[in-house]
This record gives structure tokens, C-alpha cells and sequence, in this order.
């Protein structure tokens, strides 16, 4: 019972010392009290998520929500003390490129090697988060509307050529003598 009681004050100090930090940090800069607390409460779930994972061996998903949230509060953090110069409202398509980021830890995870089976969804979500921020920064020169209007079939293109490599590579692994599903 005491080592239970002394693992709970650690964590406490070291939740508080990281709190004291952010804020701190944030007072010297002159950016408001709530911003730093969201990004340090994104922060806050992302460690509990990693503890999960670490806790309940074989959990990938634990681990890619512990990724996806500390890369959101550090995001929002830096947003916040001004080192990124833009805000979650322009750089809103990092989510996705966040989440592709964390599927491969993830994948890791699962698998103990990059398995196409997190990495090709990652690489798509990064990919998508690019193209989604090349037109929340306003980099090219016509609309995400006029894109999507002239560009649509190469969605069908992108999901036939994920489909044939999905395809392929599980054909690989049912002719090793594998009869299950």
C-alpha cells in the first residue's frame, strides 16, 4: 500500500512541476493562462495513454493515442508561446498528418517490424494532411473546391493502387501453408 501511495505523490509532483513549467512559460511570454492549460491537458492524456500502453502489453492502440495526443498538445504549446507562427484554426490539417505520425509507433508496436498494414494507412493520412494544408496556408493557387472538381479521379486511382498493394501483399502471406481467413 505504501509503494502504491508513493507512486501517486511522484506522479502528483511531477504533474505539478510540469504544470508550474507550462505555466510559467506561458506568463513569460504574455499568452493566456487557458491555451497553455489545453495544450498541457492534451499533453496530460497523451502520458496516460503511454502508460496504458507500457501497462497492457500487446495494446497498439494505447500507444497511437499516446502519440496523437502529445503531438497535439506540443503543437498547441508551441502554437501557443508563438514558435509556430500559426494556430490550430489555420494548421488544422496537422490532425491528420498527427495521426498518420502516430500510426507507425503503433504499428511498431503491434508488429515489432513497419507493417504495410499501419504504414500505408500513415503514409495516406500524411499525405492528406499535406494536401489539406497546402490549401489551409492558401500555397496554391485556386481552391480546394476547384481541386476536388478537376482532380476526383485520382482518389479512385490512390484507393485502386492501396487496394491492389493490400492485396498482393496478403497473398504473400496466405501461400505459407495458412488456411485460416
Amino acid at each position: 500500500m505504501y509503494r502504491v501511495a508513493a507512486h501517486i505523490v511522484f506522479i502528483a509532483g511531477l504533474l505539478l512541476m510540469l504544470l508550474g513549467i507550462t505555466f510559467l512559460l506561458g506568463t513569460m511570454t504574455g499568452i493566456s493562462r487557458l491555451s497553455v492549460l489545453w495544450s498541457f491537458l492534451f499533453v496530460i492524456i497523451g502520458a496516460v495513454f503511454a502508460v496504458f500502453a507500457i501497462k497492457l502489453n500487446k495494446r497498439a492502440v494505447y500507444l497511437f493515442f499516446a502519440s496523437f495526443f502529445i503531438l497535439i498538445g506540443s503543437f498547441l504549446f508551441l502554437s501557443a508561446l508563438q514558435i509556430i507562427p500559426f494556430s490550430l484554426k489555420e494548421g488544422w490539417p496537422f490532425l491528420s498528418v498527427f495521426a498518420g505520425l502516430a500510426l507507425v509507433p503503433a504499428g511498431w508496436r503491434h508488429y515489432h517490424y513497419v507493417s504495410y498494414r499501419y504504414l500505408i494507412p500513415a503514409v495516406a493520412f500524411i499525405g492528406l494532411g499535406c494536401i489539406l494544408l497546402i490549401f489551409s496556408f492558401k500555397v496554391a493557387p485556386f481552391s480546394f473546391n476547384r481541386f476536388i472538381i478537376t482532380w476526383w479521379p485520382l482518389v479512385l486511382v490512390v484507393t485502386g493502387i492501396i487496394l491492389v498493394l493490400l492485396s498482393l501483399s496478403s497473398k504473400g502471406k496466405a501461400g505459407n501453408g495458412d488456411d485460416t481467413p
